[in-house]
């Protein structure tokens, strides 16, 4: 200071006015590394975030909603600490923002709990995929293809092509049925026929119309026998491994196939009858 009171350009000039001007330089000097922090915070963020959103197009068999959401966690922790380091550089102490910051996330938190908790459960089925999109599946007895996955909700297209929004955490926390998961599946039907029909010649007509159709797989080898006697029929359980994409279809097409072939064959499928007496007056 006493250097500068000695040098002509400052002649003249008070202590006050000296110190003011020292506030001066200091406050602009401030501003200049806060704004030099936050243009290196903003870019760096903006890197990293490119970064981890490039990491989930580099892997195909990953969910890139995964890494896009990631990717913002990621820039926005940035920015974040950015923040924090631009309010030290101005004297402000972090530590109490920071607990401030705490508070009002725990209060953000607790009045956000249900929506919180299907984010959470968005970020489980996101990570660990037990349903995709195009999948066929049953959620809690809901029965739909699986259209769209965000981090709230999971939308699903029921059987009439209705659009099903399900709750994050109600997919999480259910019972999930994913019929495409497996290429194959065992279509299942029980044939009752009458206690006068030859067996043998009804399992014959049953397994040929059955095994005849394209769709019926011969491995695994298909399954029939006699598994009931009923009231009024000997029941038949059938057991055929189809496509998946095929179950539903190949399913009631058999049903129908193997009456008529039973009917052609003189096979009698009986159905439950009643006789009505009147008492006499």
């Amino acid at each position: 200071m006493q250097d500068l009171l000695n040098t002509e350009l400052w002649q003249g000039k008070t202590v006050a006015d000296l110190l003011t001007l020292e506030v001066l330089a200091s406050a602009a000097g401030s501003v200049l590394g806060a704004i030099a922090i936050l243009f290196v915070g903003w870019v760096v963020s903006a890197w990293l975030q490119r970064r981890v959103q490039k990491l989930g197009e580099k892997h195909k068999h990953l969910d890139e909603m995964l890494f896009d959401f990631l990717a913002s966690i990621v820039r926005y922790v940035i920015l974040g600490f950015t923040v924090l380091f631009v309010l030290n550089t101005f004297g402000v102490q972090t530590t109490s923002v920071v607990a401030i910051i705490g508070a009002a996330g725990l209060a953000i938190g607790l009045a956000l709990q249900g929506t919180l908790s299907n984010v959470a459960a968005g970020v489980m089925l996101i990570m660990f995929r037990p349903v995709k999109i195009g999948d066929f599946v049953d959620i809690g007895g809901q029965m739909g293809t699986v259209k769209q996955i965000s981090l709230n909700f999971t939308e699903l297209a029921d059987l009439s092509n209705v659009q099903v929004i399900v709750p994050n955490s109600q997919v999480w926390g259910n019972v999930i049925t994913n019929y495409s998961v497996n290429k194959t599946r065992r279509a299942e039907w029980t044939f009752g026929v009458g206690y006068g029909a030859n067996l043998k010649t009804a399992e014959g007509i049953i397994l040929e119309t059955i095994m005849a159709d394209e769709r019926a797989h011969s491995d695994p080898a298909p399954f029939i026998q006699v598994t009931n006697l009923g009231e009024s029929s000997v029941d038949f359980m059938v057991r055929v491994w189809c496509a998946s994409g095929d179950y539903f279809v190949f399913k009631a097409d058999m049903t129908r196939q193997v009456k008529e072939a039973l009917d052609a064959g003189g096979i009698d499928i009986p159905y439950p009858t009643r006789t009505i007496v009147q008492a006499a007056e």
